[in-house]
């Protein structure tokens, strides 16, 4: 577990650009059982820094947008975080990772290979084209 001073400052760029923090005992299955939500699993390494949280925060400046807007913390809440990347299989656990869903169904899909390594403006525009396609 991270230390609560190091990883608020990463919590909070996106719980307070709308994001709503899961917890253990969130029953994030029916948090996202209808409309569009985004899931992130947050991370405290440098692709989750500099691309994953600004390329989420730029993917919002769009006319379509999920209608939830959540994320974990892999490393600080693991039940929330295990909960939530068991509705993201069959792609295996990583972080940062981000999740599109549609009515509790996956849809869209960024691994951190997809992150790791990628603007994050590149990592936006590839949010908002499914954002465009589903939302």
């Amino acid at each position: 577990m991270y230390p609560e001073h190091i990883v608020n400052p990463m919590k909070e760029e996106l719980t307070s650009n709308g994001f709503t923090e899961l917890k253990a005992q969130d029953d994030i299955k029916d948090l996202i059982k209808e409309n569009t939500s985004i899931i992130i699993v947050n991370s405290v390494c440098g692709c989750a820094a500099a691309n994953a949280r600004p390329g989420i925060l730029g993917s919002l400046q769009n006319e379509k947008t999920p209608t939830n807007l959540f994320t974990v913390f892999a490393g600080v809440d693991k039940e929330a975080t295990e909960s939530a990347r068991n509705l993201m299989f069959p792609f295996p656990p990583s972080s940062p990772c981000i999740a599109l869903f549609k009515d509790g169904s996956l849809i869209h899909m960024l691994e951190r290979h997809h992150i790791e390594g990628r603007d994050a403006k590149i990592i936006a525009e590839n949010l908002k084209e499914a954002y465009n396609e589903y939302c």
